[in-house]
């Protein structure tokens, strides 16, 4: 090799190396000394929160426990998710609960055909501490509270079963807003000795960033920013990888499809309207309809993106396109909940997510 070629290939080693190290300066930077994370924690949380260093202790356990990174940008990303989902309250108030709590027995009532003076005559049943449920019920300020409440309506009130079906239809509560159902999956591993329910600890503060730090970070991906976690917060794992997948498949068949992230319906056993159209490029893909249901179903994994379907459909959409496609687009999801008074989406959760994660970098 003649000297101008080993310069050149000394250069571009060297550049290489320089490119590496920045682009993983942010992981390398990342130091697991539970003092120097909660320092970090305390820089990084806004002015406002009380209790610094107690929230600063149960995040850092949780990112030990869970052996993720604590560099800036994972901490960052946490910190926004609490702030936008609780302003950093372990049990956030909801602004006429008890309201909306009334509305949501009386529709379930109406839908088994319980008559509203009977509905009515349960919950005037004196509760455990003398006070009514309805009295109690007007009561509530948080999902803590509610929960609680729906729990003893369910075991000690008259059709308290058929009011709620058995279930406390409290789905999601503690600091990040987590679901309660992914934290009974995940609850293996928790370092905490309690008593109680993983329900309970979810609307601890502890239990709540534990789990919701699972959910946003426990789980690996591709994404080139962290506005993607965010919408897969609320949309659940891989949402918006998926999505892009689906824009793939659209582009590929000409087929209308709905950007959910949702590639198998949730239950189903005939195939909707995601499934049909990647059956639709089976031919052109070598692929049966049975290897195309097995490998949809790996929707919540990293290894649906090793799989002949989705390398397949990427590279027959991007040869139609001319161009290369994202890998990651936001779900066009539409948020449903009797707490949501207004027209809201799963991007526009992400977006004010993202601008929280910026001004914390900035921090």
């Amino acid at each position: 090799m003649s000297m101008m070629k080993v310069r050149y290939a000394a250069m571009a080693a060297a550049i290489l190396g320089l490119l590496q190290g920045c682009a993983g300066q942010g992981e390398q930077a990342a130091d697991t000394d539970p003092a120097k994370v909660r320092a970090q924690l305390l820089r990084l949380l806004p002015a406002q929160v009380k209790d610094r260093e107690g929230w600063a202790e149960d995040i850092q356990v949780a990112f030990q426990a869970q052996d993720i990174a604590p560099n800036k940008s994972n901490l960052c990303a946490v910190l926004a998710v609490t702030e936008q989902e609780s302003t950093f309250n372990a049990d956030p108030q909801v602004p006429n609960l008890g309201r909306i709590a009334r509305e949501e027995i009386d529709r379930r009532a109406a839908r088994v055909h319980i008559p509203k003076l009977l509905v009515d005559g349960a919950l005037q049943t004196p509760s455990s501490n003398g006070k009514t449920y309805q009295q109690r019920l007007q009561a509530v300020r948080s999902e803590k509270q509610l929960s609680e409440l729906y729990d003893e309506v369910i075991g000690r009130v008259p059709l308290g079963l058929s009011l709620l079906g058995g279930l406390n239809p409290v789905h999601t509560g503690g600091p990040m807003q987590v679901s309660i159902e992914f934290s009974e999956q995940h609850a293996r591993g928790y370092p905490y000795d309690h008593q109680g329910t993983v329900r309970d600890e979810v609307f601890s503060r502890r239990g709540g960033m534990y789990y919701g730090i699972y959910h946003l970070l426990g789980y690996p991906t591709h994404y080139e920013r962290p506005l993607y976690r965010f919408a897969d917060f609320n949309a659940g794992w891989y949402a918006s990888r998926n999505a892009a997948f689906q824009a793939a498949l659209s582009r590929a068949t000409g087929a209308s499809l709905a950007l959910d992230g949702d590639l198998i319906a949730p239950g189903a056993v005939m195939p909707g309207k995601t499934e049909t159209a990647a059956r639709m490029l089976g031919p052109k893909l070598g692929l049966r309809n049975p290897q195309i249901r097995a490998q949809l179903e790996q929707e919540s994994s990293l290894d649906l993106e090793q799989t002949d379907l989705y390398q397949g459909v990427f590279r027959l959409a991007e040869a139609k396109a001319g161009k290369a496609l994202p890998r990651a687009v936001l779900p066009g999801i539409e948020l449903k909940s009797p707490k949501i008074t207004r027209k809201l989406t799963t991007a526009w959760f992400a977006g004010r997510v993202d601008e929280r994660y910026q001004r914390c970098m900035k921090r």
